[in-house]
């Protein structure tokens, strides 16, 4: 009952947050402090799947707000 735009939406929506799950997080400063490789692949697929700013995300996954 789910129409095809809404399929490839929800596709791609879990295809990201499977990708988010496979990113390399590299700690630093003892483990107080953290940060991702801009040349992760899993974290570029995340990002184009989203359509969101790769430096953003980068930021935004290893700092607290």
């Amino acid at each position: 009952g789910v129409n095809e735009s809404h399929q490839m939406t929800i596709f791609r929506i879990i295809a990201a947050i499977l990708h988010l799950g496979n990113l390399e997080i590299e700690a630093e400063r003892d483990g107080e402090a953290c940060s991702i490789s801009s040349e992760d692949e899993h974290l570029n697929n995340f990002c184009s799947l989203l359509g969101v700013e790769l430096s953003q995300m980068q930021h935004w996954l290893c700092h607290r707000k």
